[in-house]
């Protein structure tokens, strides 16, 4: 639903704001989004943003048995839904028709019925259900409860391995389910500790599980379950050293394994290891001086196919398993790739593919007989962009700025027509292990357009993608050193003759929005306006509130709130201990239902700030959770941020 289809305006009490707070509240869409000292947004500005909001893409998901058609996901309606491709740039076949956007899908070997996986109200909390695209009938196999994710199909059809919290809502098991009898399904393997357990490949005879153990963004694990004995078997990782490990496949006769792995070096290679006890790691792309982000690996285990982050960019190659030799596939046009996966009958090979200046649309690799042999890439999908010329779009130019300690950061610049100075937003990526990749932003070409801004999207020590000592550079005591590459970001403008260090502002979510805080607390003198979504305002109230299969996950990444030492040095770099240095007009946006940064992190920082006597901007979706997911919330939320902007970044 658009704005002006939204219901009429209602008063709103959110009884855990304090009573001093007189703030003007009013809700929209059915009262499911809550708005609170936000102007009325003009119906101009829906008028003027409405090709930008109408953008759509198309990401390849499955194929079909037949390795004919394909299915991809899009939205035609306010959610993304399962639609079935027949034919190169073919009519789109809309599969499910749901209120809630659709997460994983896999489809079972030998036929066309799938399985997806779906939440409520952006929880989190996924169900599996079994779906027949033919009728469009769906059942929900799962509890109705608990969190269950990454499903993944036995070779032959027979059951299915998956992740979930049943047990006792916080351990990540392993579970395994004949999905035509869930009620007899059971525990595979039992977590401990608030490790990660995720199935990546059963073997041919279905009896072994090959399966990664995920402890933190440095340390994972690949380990062999016996699904009939309970024995596991540790393959590669937890040695003296931590390094990461992640598994694709067996090899062909299920001697060996092939796993990405950064033990040796900086960077996440491919490797393979034979099963034998204390066998040594095979690493196949030494060559190759930066990460492998995705493998996958053909049904007559012949070739792989795996795709490097070069800086950013998406590199594609074929392996020949048996010689080891592999080479780039040339004909991938600069972007990026992913969701790669070999049809059926191993001759082609489905993705995504992305650009600045093109959504994700969904793409075909025709192979040749021989592994390295290929001979055409095949767009299926050509997604709607609202009538805009894409081609006018802006493309970011990588630089690197210097820092407090010397180092160099990495950051990718967007900047519009004209001579400038432009005013600048700095957008932070979460994580804090993502990583800022040049990819189709309709938002940032928006703002490129209607408000003349440059973006910058810095990646600031402690991304991934730089080697796993840059990832280990912000973790625990140090966490305010990433900050710091945001001081020297700043500093960096004002040495630019075509950007206006004097109009600066800092956007971000999830981690980014701690950083927008974080950068509000410390900067205040030298920015106009900051946008946090769904940020985390205090490292100890987020701990202790997150949710319980996470939260010691996140202990590794952030610190251990338990620690005397460690506690006292979170609350003192928290932003909403220190409200009272900030001094730059807010706008934080939350969900209500967001399990991993806690609505409580938002209404907190709010009322900080007014209890300091700021107006704050403030933006609640009821039926949301770590982001807005359905369109009629997006859409808003896009048209007040650009009003904040104009009002507050770009005006004078």
């Amino acid at each position: 639903m658009c704005q002006r289809k939204a219901a009429g305006v209602a008063l709103v009490v959110l009884l855990s704001l304090p009573a001093f707070a007189e703030v003007d509240r009013r809700t929209l869409n059915d009262g499911a989004l809550v708005l609170e000292s936000i102007p009325e947004i003009p119906h101009e500005l829906f008028e003027d943003l409405f090709r930008y909001q109408n953008v759509r893409s198309a990401a390849f998901r499955a194929w079909t048995a037949d390795s004919e058609s394909l299915f991809v996901s899009t939205r035609f309606g306010d959610v993304d839904s399962i639609h079935r491709v027949e034919m190169p740039l073919g009519a789109r076949r809309q599969l499910t028709f749901y209120t809630e956007p659709v997460g994983g899908i896999t489809r079972k070997p030998g036929s066309d019925q799938m399985l997806f996986t779906r939440d409520a109200g952006g929880s989190e909390f996924s169900q599996i259900f079994t779906l027949d695209p033919t009728t469009g009938d769906a059942v929900m196999i799962t509890d109705g409860k608990s969190r269950n994710t990454a499903v993944l199909w036995d070779r032959r059809g027979r059951k299915i391995a998956f992740q979930s919290t049943r047990r006792n809502g916080a351990s990540n098991d392993l579970w395994v389910m004949d999905p035509d009898d869930p009620g007899n399904a059971r525990i595979g393997l039992e977590s401990s500790g608030g490790s990660y357990w995720g199935p990546a490949e059963f073997s041919a005879s279905g009896s072994q599980l090959l399966a990664s153990n995920y402890l933190s963004a440095v340390d994972s694990r690949v380990n062999l379950i016996d699904l009939d004995s309970g024995d596991v078997t540790l393959i590669a990782g937890g040695g003296k050293t931590a390094s990461v490990n992640i598994p694709i496949a067996f090899d062909d006769d299920g001697g060996g394994v092939w796993f990405i792995t950064d033990q040796g070096g900086e960077f996440n290679q491919l490797a393979w290891q034979s099963l034998r006890p204390r066998a040594a790691v095979e690493v196949i792309t030494q060559d190759i001086p930066w990460d492998i982000s995705a493998a996958t690996i053909s049904h007559d285990r012949r070739r792989l196919a795996f795709v490097t982050n070069d800086g950013g960019m998406s590199r594609m190659y074929l392996l020949d398993t048996s010689s080891r030799a592999y080479k780039e596939v040339e004909n991938i046009p600069t972007g990026r790739v992913f969701g790669i996966e070999f049809s059926p009958n191993d001759q082609r090979i489905g993705m995504t593919f992305n650009t600045p200046q093109t959504p994700s649309d969904t793409y075909v690799l025709e192979l040749g007989e021989a592994p390295l042999e290929y001979t055409e890439l095949v767009r299926w999908t050509e997604s709607e962009v609202g009538g805009l010329d894409t081609t006018a779009f802006r493309t970011p130019e990588l630089v690197e700025y210097p820092t407090f300690d010397g180092l160099q950061i990495p950051a990718w610049v967007y900047k519009p027509r004209g001579k400038g100075p432009h005013p600048v937003v700095i957008s932070i990526h979460g994580g804090p292990e993502g990583q800022a990749r040049p990819a189709f932003s309709s938002t940032y070409q928006m703002w490129l357009d209607k408000l003349n801004v440059a973006v910058i999207q810095p990646n600031v020590r402690g991304s991934r993608g730089y080697g796993k000592t840059y990832v280990g550079l912000d973790n625990g005591f140090k966490r305010e050193d990433s900050v710091k590459d945001i001081g020297a970001l700043l500093d960096w403008i004002a040495t630019q003759p075509d950007l206006d260090d004097n109009r600066v502002a800092v956007f971000g979510g999830s981690y980014g929005g701690y950083m927008v805080l974080a950068s509000a607390v410390h900067f205040s003198d030298r920015l106009r306006a900051a946008v946090d979504i769904v940020g985390i305002s205090n490292f100890v109230t987020f701990l202790e509130n997150t949710q319980d299969y996470r939260r010691d996950l996140r202990r590794v990444e952030y610190g251990d709130e338990r620690d005397p030492e460690m506690r006292a040095h979170l609350e003192r770099i928290s932003p909403s201990n220190s409200a009272e240095k900030i001094d730059v007009p807010m706008f934080i946006v939350q969900g209500q239902n967001d399990p991993r940064v806690p609505v409580t992190e938002a209404e907190q920082m709010v009322a900080a700030l007014r209890e300091q006597g700021h107006t704050v901007w403030y933006m609640n979706a009821l039926n949301e959770g770590h982001g807005y997911r359905k369109r009629e919330n997006r859409d808003i939320l896009q048209q007040a941020t650009m009003m904040f902007l104009q009002q507050n970044l770009v005006d004078d």
